[in-house]
């Protein structure tokens, strides 16, 4: 936009660019509609909604740019949410990211009908920020870092971990849920936690005899 005229009519603004090319006015085109000439970057338009429950007035964007909205005067920061995880970690941390993916979760359970406790969403999000990163529930997260080599095949990509294991030579101790569940053995929760050991202890008769 440097090369060309630029100037303003009421609320237009007119580029006339600097040679009457078609390839220019294509290009001087494109950069326009990338050019932001007021609000925040990031946000392409914002909508404004009554809540029925607070009967307040809330303003609902299209687009995130969190920590340029907290700069701006007049925005309530205590009152400010964004459903960008990763934006929510980046400016106010992982513990405000935690509770981000724990209301996130909430509303799409609640959404669809479904009734969690709370405590297994709050375990997911404790699971996914523990190490003070966000990582994700999956394949190429958490799930894929299992130490157990049958708890790892067991979602998703289930030969690519079994070939990898082999290559590797790993070992399965079976000390998880899932790979004990596969192999049809109990599970190290509850009673399955505990070893039992008869004891040999003599009878009533033998005593009996013994006295005899």
């Amino acid at each position: 936009l440097k090369k060309g005229e630029v100037r303003t009519e009421g609320n237009t603004v007119i580029l006339t660019p600097e040679h009457d090319s078609l390839a220019d006015l294509q290009k001087l085109l494109e950069k326009t509609r990338s050019l932001t000439l007021k609000g925040v970057v990031g946000i392409e338009r914002v909508v404004i909604k009554k809540e029925k429950e607070t009967n307040e007035y809330v303003l609902y964007s299209e687009g995130t740019n969190l920590p340029e909205v907290l700069r701006i005067p007049g925005v309530d920061v205590s009152r400010t949410s964004s459903n960008h995880i990763h934006e929510v970690a980046q400016t106010l941390g992982v513990e405000a990211a935690r509770n981000a993916i724990i209301e996130e979760a909430s509303k799409v359970l609640d959404e669809q009908g479904l009734d969690v406790d709370i405590r297994h969403i709050m375990l997911v999000a404790d699971l996914m920020t523990v190490s003070g990163e966000i990582r994700q529930i999956g394949r190429h997260g958490i799930s894929g870092e299992k130490e157990s080599v049958l708890a790892r095949a067991a979602f998703e990509v289930t030969v690519k971990h079994l070939i990898e294991a082999a290559v590797k030579g790993e070992e399965d101790n079976l000390r998880g849920i899932t790979e004990n569940v596969i192999v049809g053995q109990l599970i190290p929760v509850g009673t399955g936690a505990i070893d039992l050991l008869m004891g040999q202890y003599p009878t009533q008769q033998e005593n009996k005899k013994e006295e005899a």
